[in-house]
């Protein structure tokens, strides 16, 4: 026993010694804390998309910001391009300030994950549809490689995560395809690949991004055995430990994607239709001002909010201003 736990406690200081050395590795980069936008979710919980960003960037002051651009909503029809929705969104970063990672691909966060148009079928082989989603992402790169908000893309989202989302292909080739188009296009602007939450292993595998990015999930609904609110218990520094195992193996960064800061309803339920008490027991102002701490103690140095439209919706529609007075004093934290 005594053996066992002097190997757990060697293994324990091990990773925090990793984890500490990747923190000074970085530490003369600042670090940013942003927060995703999509303006759908915005309008689906009831609040304005435009007056929910610029609440974002001028009364909570986020210097950087996450965007999506879904493929059905900008492409509907074939050949046919609407980015007046993703225009605004990068007209409203450009005169704040702030700096964009623009999402990529077919899939991007949130619900259902994949976006394909209705005229496109993803579960017939890759090769049909394929050519039609390049041209697509073509046509975002070219229409936004020059703005000077874009900082980064993120090209697709947790790309090979299948127990969540309604997606249909997860080849390797096919993501491989689309990095090296992305870097035939735009040469001058990083790639973010993100992985999912607390996968373990190391992506070791092409394609190798510029960045990796992980998300950070605290506290959800267990639907499987305990039925109830859980816990993650990784203390913020294993995420510097992940960092800096992949830094080792592979000389890249890691900067966290997505760390949820918006309540989880339970039972598969939508947020709008439990109560505000319900709401609460995931997430209220006090564990979402430890989730600026907890970010911040990570050490990594890009770090992007889930969760700012339903701070704005707990505001706007349920009055309850709590959550965005927490996320305001988060935001002014050195």
């Amino acid at each position: 026993m005594i053996t066992i736990i002097a190997v757990i406690a060697l293994a324990i200081a091990s990773m925090y010694g990793i984890a500490r050395w990747y923190v000074a590795s970085v530490d003369y980069q600042k670090q940013v804390i942003g927060a995703s936008f999509v303006p759908s979710y915005a309008a689906y919980l009831g609040v304005d998309p435009k007056q929910t960003l610029d609440a974002m960037l001028t009364d909570l002051n986020i210097s950087h910001l996450r965007l999506v651009g879904y493929w059905n909503q900008i492409e509907p029809t074939q050949g046919e391009y609407d980015f007046s929705e993703l225009d605004w969104q990068f007209d409203m970063a450009d005169k704040a300030n702030a700096t964009v990672t623009l999402s990529l691909g077919l899939r991007q966060p949130r619900w259902p994950e994949c976006h394909p148009p209705t005229w496109v079928d993803t579960s017939r082989p890759r090769e049909q549809w394929q050519p039609y989603l390049l041209d697509f992402i073509g046509a975002v790169v070219e229409r936004y490689k020059d703005r000077p908000s874009l900082l980064n893309y993120q090209l697709e989202n947790e790309y090979f995560l299948k127990a969540f989302g309604e997606c249909q292909n997860f080849d390797r080739d096919r993501l491989i395809a689309e990095y090296k188009f992305v870097k035939e296009l735009d040469p001058h602007h990083p790639i973010i690949i993100t992985r999912s939450n607390n996968g373990i292993g190391i992506p070791l595998y092409d394609p190798t991004p510029d960045v990796y990015g992980v998300s950070v999930y605290k506290r959800v609904w267990d639907s499987g055995g305990t039925r109830r609110y859980l816990e993650y218990p990784q203390p913020s520094w294993y995420y510097a430990f992940m960092a800096g195992v992949q830094k080792l193996v592979q000389s890249r960064d890691m900067n966290i994607h997505e760390l949820q800061a918006e309540a989880w309803a339970p039972r598969g339920q939508s947020l709008t239709n439990i109560s505000l008490a319900e709401q609460n027991k995931s997430l209220d102002a006090t564990r979402l001002a430890d989730r600026f701490t907890y970010a911040r103690d990570t050490g990594l140095r890009t770090i992007d909010m889930w969760g700012a439209e339903y701070w704005y919706y707990r505001w706007q529609i349920l009055d309850d201003p709590s959550l965005w007075q927490a996320a305001k004093a988060g935001y002014k934290q050195p």
